[in-house]
């Protein structure tokens, strides 16, 4: 018995690895990428090729993860900067009732277990995520940020 829900929607690389109990659907993932288990990739989330995705992370919609990259055990994405349950007139939101955020991490980054990126930054090439941290602004190519909120500990 398979604990996977692969949607049909899904392109799906060569040689991608999917382990058991995953939410997949309508996102990209690139060739030779590994995907852990208890994970979810929403709608529009792209994925490259030779990623590592660790367990317990959630991608959300909006999200750009270039080439090579690392991605630690329980990472949260966020696309939305007000989130709200109800629209103004006191129904469940739908999607005409917010705008997602894009979020851009670029080749070759690596962010930290349990670290939070919030919508509308880049990680630049190369560069590290500390463990834990809180990205709340950009984080320049091939350097070291840490902390919450996360700030630049060195450059490489």
């Amino acid at each position: 018995m398979s604990h996977q829900k692969i949607a049909p929607d899904v392109k799906l690389g060569a040689n991608v690895r999917i382990f058991d109990f995953v939410n997949l659907y309508g996102c990209e993932i690139g060739d030779n990428s590994k995907i852990g288990a208890f994970i979810e990739i929403q709608k529009g989330a792209r994925i490259g090729r030779n990623c590592k995705i660790s367990s317990h992370t959630f991608i959300c919609e909006g999200v750009t993860i270039e080439d090579n990259c690392f991605i630690g055990h329980n990472v949260t994405f966020i696309n939305d900067k007000y989130p709200r349950s109800v629209n103004e007139s006191g129904q469940l939101q739908t999607e005409e009732d917010w705008v997602c955020v894009p979020t851009l991490v670029k080749q070759g980054a690596s962010v930290g277990s349990s670290a939070t990126i919030l919508c509308g930054i880049t990680i630049g090439e190369n560069a590290i995520v500390g463990a834990g941290s809180v990205v709340t602004k950009d984080v320049p190519a091939n350097t070291v940020v840490a902390g919450n909120p996360a700030r630049i500990l060195k450059k490489q």
